[in-house]
């Protein structure tokens, strides 16, 4: 059979060389065949029957809660947990209670239609991380089926022989069941890159391509795949040259793993001897708990808006202290920096019931809606300020604008403070009040805004989309959006040196920051502080041990100079392969 390549998107590096095994859940042997109405006499014992589904649907998860803690940490046995906290909500299980009780339906079919109606409802959503949560619920319904059915889930965790699974899809609590030694890489036909199940794929460094597509249905079992998580490729029956060429790569990835552990504990400084803060991104307490493990110099963006996203209510403020006091903690004195609420453009928040709007981007997000709704914003100050007692946490403002914006969100926090201190509630009384940049216009006013502030925090993501006109999420000008342009370079020197003009500093919390090829261009023009996701740590930590600051800071002022964001990345790529 000739070789065929599949392509999906890779959502977890590594190659791996493996015969296929097809996976399908499925129902499993023996099950019951399921009903869909049920008589009057027949409610009391149809709802002990879902109530006894939750409960042993709720046992297998906190098993699998446990298991994964001690196989793959706290942060990750979170995702597990977050779908425990599904079965509590109070509008996903009571609704199922209802449809029994009011529609006379059975157990299985008010499951069934209970969690169709919420996972195409999170489908429905134009953020890619929420639209990703359905297979979360799904999963919770398809255990909710099994245990209604009398059938036992399939448990992957049983498989001896090595293998690269081939499924439809896998729900996080099957991914978290996969032993790596056995199964060497997976591959399915949906899926995306921020699902969870990616997310733990790369815990368990297991090189994964989803969204592979129709293709895949004519893989066989024990057919030879090569599977390319950072190529997002899978090949079948690959050619003698495709197999050389495979086991060279997965020899290089080894050599440079052993490389990069080594970098984990070793704090980033350069040649030269400057010491450089590398923070990591985070937007759980797990995550943040992980950044330290790996070495992290503090936490440069808290994405506080997942303790909102997906919840029915708004958290309040003791929710909220938990959370950021946890972070604190975890941190051990090492800086925190928290982000108001960042909503709006790409993030949902189905609590708030913000309108549609044509264009999100340029609309009701961010500080904008927390200047619009002071009560909120308020709240989530309080809970920061007072978490604030227990680390070295700093705020952060999100989309600032302008000067007035600025002000007026200051006012809030000082306001905040004040009563806090009515109170005789302890907080850090010298917190540091940032901002982001990511909007042209404070960009270009960053001199007077250097003179109010504390700190800048560049973001990368959305300062380019608003610069050159890009929509980030449009794959139709994918190719527009570089942060290599020369204009957005312009922009980050001209923020940087407006900082240091005033004795304050400047960070980056956007995708750049996690770059390695960008190292050099920014520890040239100055950055104080990389702030990146956890895992890319250790490369840009490489990159920085190699350089000489003095030299990257005159090279700098050369690659500003070039007129082309494709000649910018080429010069950066020279410089790098003469180190």
């Amino acid at each position: 059979m000739r070789e065929q390549r599949i392509s999906g998107i890779g959502v977890s590096e590594g190659v791996r060389i493996g015969s296929a095994l097809r996976y399908s859940p499925g129902p499993a042997a023996g099950m019951e065949p399921e009903r869909e109405s049920i008589g009057p006499d027949e409610l009391a014992a149809e709802t002990a029957r879902l109530r006894q589904a939750k409960e042993a649907c709720a046992s297998e998860l906190q098993a699998m809660v446990e298991r994964t803690k001690r196989t793959l940490g706290e942060d990750k046995a979170g995702i597990i947990a977050g779908q425990l906290r599904f079965l509590d909500d109070p509008k996903f299980y009571p609704a199922m209670e209802r449809k029994v009780a009011e529609l006379h339906v059975s157990a299985a079919r008010a499951v069934r239609e209970v969690t169709e109606f919420y996972a195409a409802r999170l489908e429905s959503m134009a953020n890619e991380y929420m639209r990703e949560r359905a297979a979360d619920i799904r999963d919770i319904g398809g255990r909710l089926l099994s245990s209604l059915r009398g059938g036992t889930a399939v448990r992957l965790s049983e498989l001896h022989e090595p293998v690269i699974l081939v499924a439809d899809d896998l729900a996080p609590s099957d991914t978290v069941q996969l032993d790596p030694r056995v199964v060497l890489a997976f591959v399915t036909r949906v899926g995306g890159k921020t699902s969870h199940t990616a997310i733990l794929a790369r815990s368990l460094g297991i090189p994964a391509v989803v969204g592979a597509g129709d293709a895949l249905d004519a893989v066989r079992d024990g057919e030879t795949l090569v599977v390319d998580g950072g190529a997002g490729l899978c090949v079948r029956n690959p050619e003698d040259a495709y197999l050389r060429q495979a086991s060279e790569l997965q020899e290089r990835e080894r050599a440079l793993q052993d490389e990069l552990e080594a970098f984990r504990s070793r704090p980033a400084v350069t040649a030269d001897g400057r010491r450089v803060e590398l923070a990591a991104n985070i937007g759980t307490v797990p995550e943040a708990e992980a950044a330290a493990e790996a070495g992290a110099d503090g936490i440069g963006l808290y994405r506080t808006e997942f303790l909102f996203m997906g919840a029915s209510r708004l958290p309040d403020e003791e929710e909220q202290y938990g959370a950021y006091r946890r972070v604190a903690e975890a941190m051990a004195g090492r800086p925190v920096i928290i982000r108001t609420l960042d909503i709006g453009g790409d993030k949902e928040l189905p609590a708030l019931e913000l309108p549609k709007e044509a264009n999100p981007f340029l609309g009701y997000r961010a500080i904008r809606i927390g200047l619009d709704r002071p009560e909120l914003l308020r709240t989530q100050l309080r809970a920061i300020l007072r978490a604030s007692a227990h680390g070295s946490v700093k705020i952060m403002f999100p989309m600032i604008s302008s000067m007035d914006e600025w002000r007026r969100a200051r006012g809030a926090a000082h306001e905040a403070m004040e009563e806090l201190d009515r109170e005789g509630v302890d907080f850090d009384r010298n917190i540091e009040l940032g901002i982001m940049v990511e909007v042209p216009s404070t960009a270009v006013m960053a001199d007077s805004f250097a003179r109010e502030v504390d700190f800048f925090s560049i973001g990368t993501n959305d300062l380019v989309q608003y610069t050159l006109a890009v929509d980030r999420m449009n794959e139709k000008v994918a190719e527009l959006y570089d942060y290599f342009h020369p204009a957005v370079l312009e922009l980050i020197r001209r923020v940087i040196e407006a900082a240091h003009r005033h004795g304050k500093w400047t960070g980056m919390c956007g995708g750049m920051a996690g770059d390695p090829l960008a190292a050099p261009l920014l520890l040239g023009l100055g950055l104080d502080e990389w702030s990146m996701e956890t895992g890319a740590l250790p490369k840009v930590k490489r990159a920085l041990v190699q350089l000489s600051a003095e030299t990257c800071r005159e090279r700098a002022q050369q690659w500003l100079q070039l007129p082309i964001a494709a000649e910018v990345r080429r010069e950066l790529e020279r410089f790098r392969a003469e180190l």
